[in-house]
């Protein structure tokens, strides 16, 4: 079974009495519950409800770790301490490595939260890692699972458009966090227009912008990255009845089992 040491990710420890409380009024997913050990995956959302940071929760006694895009560790650490104002909490950074394990659960992951196809993640020990990086963000592409940190979604979307309600990431039954009235209302209206899903082709992968067409002449989309044979795009769910391309070459659309038709 693979296992690799994701150096994309990195870690926020939250402590402190009011640690809880004050990331719960905050994310998309609820944390007050949160158990020791325990995972669950959420975002925090700028005021208009748009993506600025995917976030794994996980307890830790008292304490919340938060696993992050490493790149933007600093700037997570920054805003929430302009959150913090009373609240009896220490935000420092943690250096241990987080690792993932696919498509199965090797001892001591927990599984990933988004879905258990995905595998396993893990933060620290003393495990061997004997795959890199780049085999799980190819195993999360055939998944047809999206990664704003990865995908360039963050600072872009809104959290429905990059799956969040369909993968675990939303809470929307904990109360208020910010961006909700936006993210409530989308969910409400039961309509989106514009969903991340997998595209599959033959050869290299399209550059990351390129537009996916729909018979030629009418925009489908948005490719956000890919390997061989798979990227994951930005695509109008409203423009997938036909067919479909990206600079010439023929596409598929590959919407999973868990996204609604």
């Amino acid at each position: 079974m693979p296992i690799a040491r994701l150096d994309s990710r990195a870690l926020i420890r939250v402590s402190g009495p009011d640690a809880k409380p004050f990331l719960h009024n905050l994310l998309t997913q609820d944390v007050e519950t949160l158990t020791d050990g325990q995972v669950r995956f959420g975002a925090l959302l700028s005021a208009p409800g748009r993506l600025l940071f995917d976030l794994f929760i996980w307890g830790e006694g008292e304490a919340v770790i938060l696993d992050v895009a490493a790149d933007r560790r600093d700037a997570l650490m920054q805003r929430l301490a302009l959150y913090k104002l009373r609240a009896r909490v220490e935000i420092a950074a943690d250096d241990r490595p987080v690792l993932a394990c696919w498509p199965d659960l090797a001892e001591g992951f927990a599984t990933d939260p988004r879905l258990a196809a995905l595998g396993g993640r893990r933060l620290g020990g003393e495990v061997a890692a004997d795959a890199d990086e780049a085999d799980h963000h190819r195993h999360r592409l055939s998944v047809g699972v999206p990664d704003p940190a990865a995908d360039g979604g963050q600072d872009a979307h809104y959290p429905i458009e990059a799956d969040f309600d369909l993968l675990n990431g939303i809470d929307f039954a904990k109360g208020c966090f910010i961006g909700q009235e936006t993210t409530s209302r989308m969910k409400r209206r039961g309509t989106v227009k514009n969903r991340m899903a997998a595209l599959s082709f033959d050869g290299p992968p399209p550059p990351a912008g390129s537009e996916v067409l729909l018979n030629g002449d009418r925009r489908a989309g948005e490719v956000l990255t890919g390997v061989e044979g798979v990227a994951m795009a930005l695509l109008r769910l409203d423009r997938l009845d036909g067919p479909l391309t990206v600079d010439g070459r023929p596409v598929t659309a590959r919407l999973p089992d868990w996204m609604p038709s």
